[in-house]
């Protein structure tokens, strides 16, 4: 089970000491305890932890490093370095809420195909940290990790789709699913070519929740469940973790977790376009155009650009019920890593207010976000001699930006609109999360969306 999380503290309690970079002399410890760090070389970089030994063999206590003491979600670390049993903080973390968070996403495992589960570790908290809200919270990274996680022949759209449903179910949503050759009598064209080629059918899976007089929030996540690169196939480095290219319907799905769960004063509508871009006889082809939802005709210039083009498809239809707030998570470009790295998602909007909020939020949950411009001049890029619009460049420049202007045809109606590049993945070991599937913007998300409508 994850790390629990108490308020409190039994009598055999151990505690933990937070030191900051070269902090040691600040840290509150007994010369015993300081001679033992020093002797370890533990000198409070970020992330790192030093038991301190106690009679019998046992440990009386333990250092757990925050480098500059700026980052909270450090204290994951704890997680999976204590020994079990109950522990507590020395002295009150700067900020014990985010820091209660850091604990619980550190003890995450994914444990489907036979890992053993995280150690039973019980940890103490300030009265003031609200478990419950940490809990939600936690739990929302943990269905995005776990869904982002599991490999393709288990999570294919019809995986997707029974996720989706018992998600809903949970909370009393409705759900519906257009699937198939469905998908062209209800005009989503798009959806239907990338997906036709698999042998688990394409299709919209749309789930509804909330009072209908409630502000209308639309979370639309790309679902590609395995991407090949279709007839532009990837190369075999590149399909290594083509599992995870599911993750903005697996955020989106966290994100709406969170709304529920807290049973926000939202209409919310959550939209995924689950297909699997594979390669057959019936697969779409590059110079191939295609009709849209929008009424837009798009020319295909790369079949391995295929989220944009079943994003489009959802983004038509979102839009078309006029939401308040419509966000839209993919993972969509290798040009969003190379331009910012994995860690530090672009986001795009033209709302200036709610890129200050989203800004603001990210820095105070450590949930990083990097807003990018909609630079109207790139548009051109995405000319076609026979179409409305390519759905790719020729030059190859600023990938991430081009994509997100190809989305922003498909939206007019919408109050606010906000695009986010998520890589969707760690790709090594961190304080509160172990290599592979992450949630990424959906923390900031919901802070926005708390604040915004209660």
């Amino acid at each position: 089970m994850p790390l629990e999380l108490v308020h409190k503290q039994p009598r055999n309690a151990l505690p933990v000491y937070l030191v900051t970079k070269d902090g040691l002399e600040k840290a509150g410890l007994d010369p015993v305890a300081a001679a033992w760090a020093a002797a370890n070389g533990f000198t409070g970089e970020a992330g790192k932890v030093l038991l301190l030994p106690g009679a019998g063999g046992g440990a009386a206590g333990a250092l757990c490093g925050t480098g500059d003491g700026e980052a909270s979600l450090t204290a994951g670390a704890l997680a999976k370095a204590l020994p079990e049993g109950d522990w507590y903080f020395a002295s009150e973390p700067k900020d014990p809420a985010l820091t209660a968070l850091g604990l619980m996403l550190g003890g995450y495992a994914f444990t489907r195909y036979g890992k053993k589960p995280s150690r039973d570790v019980r940890f103490s908290v300030p009265a003031g940290v609200d478990i419950e809200h940490t809990r939600r919270v936690a739990d929302a990274v943990f269905l995005a990790r776990d869904l982002v996680n599991t490999p393709t022949n288990d999570m294919g759209p019809n995986a997707l789709e029974a996720a989706v449903q018992g998600l809903g179910d949970k909370h009393k949503a409705k759900v519906k699913i257009v699937s198939g050759d469905a998908l062209l009598e209800k005009n989503f064209p798009m959806i239907h070519a990338v997906g036709r080629a698999s042998t688990e059918a394409p299709r919209l899976i749309d789930m509804r929740w909330g009072p209908k007089n409630a502000p209308k929030v639309t979370l639309v996540g790309k679902g590609v469940c395995f991407d090949t690169g279709g007839l532009d196939i990837k190369p075999a480095s590149g399909m290594l973790i083509m599992k995870k290219d599911m993750g903005g319907a697996a955020n989106v799905l966290g994100l709406a977790s969170m709304i529920m769960e807290a049973k926000r004063a939202i209409r919310l509508r959550v939209l995924i376009p689950a297909v699997e871009n594979a390669i057959s006889g019936n697969a779409f082809r590059p110079g191939d155009v295609l009709p849209s939802r929008k009424g837009l005709t798009v020319e295909i210039g790369n079949t391995d650009a295929e989220g944009r083009l079943v994003l489009a498809d959802a983004l038509a239809l979102a839009d078309e019920e006029e939401p308040q707030l419509l966000i839209d998570m993919a993972t969509l470009t290798g040009a969003a890593r190379v331009a910012l790295g994995p860690d530090l998602p672009p986001f795009y909007t033209d709302d200036d207010a709610l890129a200050a909020e989203l800004a603001s939020a990210a820095v105070a949950v450590e949930d990083p976000l990097w807003r990018m411009p909609l630079w109207r001049p790139y548009e051109a890029k995405l000319t076609s001699k026979i179409a409305d619009i390519n759905n790719v460049t020729t030059d190859g420049f600023a990938g991430s930006v081009t994509a997100a202007l190809f989305l922003r045809r498909f939206v007019e109606k919408a109050a606010s609109w906000a695009h986010f590049d998520i890589f969707a993945w760690n790709p090594s070991d961190r304080a509160h999360g172990p290599a592979g599937g992450e949630a990424q913007g959906i923390r900031a998300l919901e802070r926005v969306l708390a604040r915004r409508y209660g």
